[in-house]
C-alpha cells in the first residue's frame, strides 16, 4: 500500500494514509489518536484525509475490509475456483483469508492487545461482516438437494452467519496459534468445515467430534 508520485509530487491516496496509520499503530506512537495529531505528524492535510476517510474508525475499518478485497481478488483470479464445491469455496475463502492476515499479523496483534475487544462487537468489523457475510452466501451450499426443503428455504441466513461465527472463531484461535506458520490454525479450518458441512448435509457427528477432540486437546480457545 504504497502512495503514488507524479512529477516527484507525493500524491495522498487512501493506500498511504492506511500504511501511515498501520506505521503509527506498531510503532507505539500516540499520533493516531486523533486525526489532526495524525496528519500533523505525517504531513497530510486534514482536508485530504477527510476526502478519503471521515474518521480515524474508518482508516480501521478500511484495513479489514482492504484485506478482505485482497482475499477475494486472490481467489476470483483462480481459474478453477468457481469450479470448486461450496466446501472447497468456503476451506479457500478461510485459507485465503489468514495467509493475508498473517502478512498483517503485527498490526492485527497490536489492536487486539491495545483495544482489548470482544470480536463479536467490535465496530470496525462490520463492513468487513457484511462483504463475507454476502461472499459466503454466493456459495449457496444451502441450494445442496440432500436438504429436506423446509430447511433449504432457512438455510442461507443461517449458513452465512454460522460461517461468520465460525469466522471469529478461528480468528481467535489463530491470534493465539504460535505454531510454525500457524500450521494447527490451518488444522482447525479443516475440521470446523468439514463438521460445518456434515451438519448442513445432515450427515453423522463424526467430524464434530474430530474436532472437539482437537479443541479439547489445544486448549487453545480463550
Amino acid at each position: 500500500m504504497c502512495a503514488k508520485r507524479k512529477s516527484d509530487v507525493l500524491e495522498i491516496d487512501d493506500n498511504y494514509i492506511i500504511e501511515k496509520y498501520m506505521d503509527s499503530v506498531l510503532s507505539g506512537a500516540d499520533h493516531h489518536k486523533n486525526v489532526y495529531l495524525f496528519c500533523k505528524h505525517n504531513e497530510i492535510e486534514e482536508a485530504t484525509f477527510y476526502s478519503f476517510f471521515g474518521s480515524l474508525d474508518g482508516v480501521k475499518a478500511s484495513i479489514w475490509t482492504k484485506m478482505f478485497d485482497n482475499a477475494e481478488t486472490a481467489l476470483r483470479s483462480d481459474a478453477q475456483y468457481e469450479n470448486y464445491d461450496a466446501k472447497t469455496k468456503l476451506l479457500s475463502l478461510f485459507y485465503t483469508l489468514f495467509e493475508i492476515f498473517a502478512l498483517n499479523r503485527s498490526y492485527l496483534l497490536e489492536t487486539v492487545k491495545k483495544e482489548q475487544y470482544k470480536l463479536k462487537d467490535l465496530e470496525q468489523l462490520k463492513a468487513f461482516r457484511k462483504r463475507f457475510k454476502t461472499f459466503v452466501d454466493g456459495i449457496q451450499a444451502y441450494d445442496n438437494q440432500s436438504i429436506p426443503d423446509k430447511f433449504r428455504q432457512r438455510a442461507k441466513p443461517l449458513y452465512s452467519e454460522g460461517a461468520w461465527i465460525q469466522f471469529l472463531l478461528l480468528f481467535r484461535f489463530w491470534l493465539s496459534d504460535e505454531s510454525p506458520k500457524a500450521q494447527k490454525t490451518d488444522i482447525l479450518i479443516e475440521k470446523s468445515v468439514n463438521a460445518a458441512t456434515d451438519l448442513l448435509d445432515i450427515k453423522p457427528i463424526e467430524s464434530l467430534f474430530d474436532l472437539g477432540k482437537f479443541l479439547w486437546k489445544e486448549g487453545n480457545m480463550r
